[in-house]
């Protein structure tokens, strides 16, 4: 049996009542399909789902984000794509679209992630484990008070410098985290100068995990450019993220603005 539902763009996509072939195109979907309890389900996933670790290993690979094996997933015959808006090449999820369902998501806040995790799992079959998590993701961030606000900068990529500023999910995590982004009037995820980050002066630069692998070794270069920031490596899946990986956000925020707390009297 078929049934409509729709997608966070408005699109009415035609799903089997209970889908048994899925295949997930973003990573943090793929790890809450998993936590959702998809384990036989699922078929495809991307290079990038590396979480959970051990499906990683065994569940077969239809490519990278944006650059999918579409005569890799017309073999295997989904019926049901879960795609995003942002994460995944327009071009490639409207071909797909054209001969398979493809629900994609949308995410730009926390109310935009629960919402996809709540209508997700009622089109897979497990609504109440939605329905719980949401709510638990929920509670998480409304318990956690940053004890105060930083003007920060927010590192997705090196050489090319790179940040994330308004209209994009991690901007909106900073803010609830307590973080002013001195390049929220920038869109999306700019490329900034060395002259940008010394003018806008922020008092935390914070080095992201992904999608470019910040290190220790990096450090050094931002605190020469900022002398008076805190310069923290970050958990950047934990900033952008928008699955059940949002459970571990807020205990991990308690813990960053502790540890800039020890360090400004340090």
């Amino acid at each position: 049996m078929i049934r409509r539902v729709t997608d966070q763009l408005g699109r009415t996509v035609e799903v089997p009542i209970k889908p048994q072939r899925i295949i997930s195109l973003v990573p943090s979907q793929t790890e809450l399909l998993f936590a959702l309890g998809l384990e036989k389900e699922i078929i495809g996933i991307t290079k990038f789902c590396v979480h959970p670790e051990e499906q990683f290993r065994q569940k077969e690979r239809i490519g990278g984000t944006k650059r999918l094996k579409l005569d890799r997933i017309r073999e295997l015959k989904p019926d049901f794509i879960l795609a995003n808006k942002e994460e995944n090449d327009a071009e490639q999820i409207l071909a797909l679209a054209q001969e398979f369902p493809v629900w994609i998501s949308d995410i730009l806040t926390l109310d935009d992630a629960t919402e996809m995790i709540r209508q997700v799992s009622k089109i897979i079959g497990v609504p109440l484990r939605g329905e719980q998590m949401s709510l638990e993701i929920s509670k998480g961030f409304n318990l956690f008070m940053p004890p105060r606000r930083y003007k920060a900068a927010y590192f997705i990529w090196n050489e090319p410098m790179m940040v994330a500023a308004s209209l994009s999910f991690i901007d909106h995590i900073l803010d609830i985290a307590g973080f002013d982004n001195v390049f929220a009037h920038l869109d999306r995820y700019p490329e900034i100068s060395e002259q940008d980050l010394r003018l806008y002066q922020p008092e935390v630069v914070l080095l992201s995990s992904e999608p470019f692998p910040f290190r220790d070794k990096h450090i050094s270069y931002f605190q020469e450019l900022c002398p008076r920031a805190r310069v923290h490596l970050v958990d950047g899946e934990l900033f952008s993220w928008y699955g059940n990986r949002l459970l571990h956000t807020p205990p991990y925020l308690k813990t960053l603005h502790d540890t800039l707390r020890i360090n400004s009297t340090v």
